[in-house]
């Protein structure tokens, strides 16, 4: 599943890197995280995208790129493996959540074939006080013999 190994705690090092004015998340959340059975992980060097599988559907949890190597391939990568995972885990729909204003990111996804389903107004709350809406989006997972 990765070309790069990931602790917890390298985890927790690069999503804080990658979401400036958020509450970072700590190692032991992501080990939670993972520790439920539907969720897993991809990684690999640059990055990782933390998932939920359940049924005919999945969920992009969060999706980190170390700044620095950003625009080379590695969140395309990683969202094609979730989705190559999620279509063997039986998953027919993903769905995720990106900040309205996180453009790099909304670029990326609609790359993929997402796109915008919902609204969740004032949904992020960052450092400072202020809000910013949540946009869901979603696909219906390719064959697994598409690649993305």
């Amino acid at each position: 599943m990765s070309d790069g190994a990931l602790t917890f705690d390298d985890m927790a090092r690069l999503h804080h890197a990658c979401f400036q004015g958020h509450r970072p998340w700590p190692a032991e959340e992501i080990a939670q995280i993972l520790a439920n059975p539907h969720n897993f992980a991809v990684h690999k060097t640059g990055g990782f995208l933390l998932a939920s599988a359940v049924a005919d559907q999945a969920e992009i949890i969060t999706l980190a790129v170390d700044p620095v190597l950003r625009r080379q391939g590695i969140g395309r990568d990683l969202v094609a493996q979730f989705l190559h995972i999620a279509a063997e885990m039986g998953a027919e729909m993903v769905f995720l959540e990106v900040e309205s204003g996180n453009t790099a990111a909304i670029a990326l996804y609609q790359a993929c074939g997402f796109a915008q389903t919902g609204l969740r107004r004032g949904y992020y709350r960052k450092s400072g006080g202020a809000v910013a809406d949540g946009l869901i989006l979603s696909c219906r997972v390719p064959p697994l013999s598409t690649k993305i």
